[in-house]
């Protein structure tokens, strides 16, 4: 199989807490009847990666608000001196890469999938790698 140049897309977060649809950034990386995977990776340890519905902003809204919820800001137990343990927790659970199989030089998602950049920790400027793999022939 070959791969593409790793390829890097930078991410603007405004919030704290933030949802930021990334799809069109990564179907932009791919060439025209390309053929295979897309891999996505987030360098960041406050901050992940997911695939969700991308038509209602309610859900983005009720997966940030759930979040919180699970994972309060302030918590007396916590000992990471930056005060940030909460966006490393939801790092971990969210994660850190998503794959999604590629036709025809496009990502093949369901008709209401996006990908998301999940900032835990902004605002802040981040980036994501992405990584194509063809099918061999």
């Amino acid at each position: 199989m070959a791969s593409t140049d790793l390829q890097s897309i930078p991410v603007a977060t405004s919030q704290h807490d933030q949802l930021v649809n990334i799809t069109d950034e990564v179907a932009g990386t791919i060439p025209p009847g390309f053929n295979g995977m897309c891999f996505v990776f987030c360098q960041h340890t406050t901050a992940g990666l997911t695939i969700n519905e991308n038509a209602d902003p309610d859900v983005v809204h009720d997966l940030l608000l759930e979040l919180k919820r699970l994972v309060p800001w302030r918590n007396p137990g916590f000992l990471h001196g930056e005060g940030n343990s909460a966006a490393h927790l939801k790092s971990s659970l969210v994660g850190t890469d998503v794959a999604i199989p590629v036709e025809h030089g496009r990502l093949a998602l369901g008709t209401w999938q996006g990908i998301y950049f999940c900032e835990f920790d902004g605002p802040r400027q981040r980036r994501v790698l992405v990584r194509l793999l063809a099918n061999g022939k």
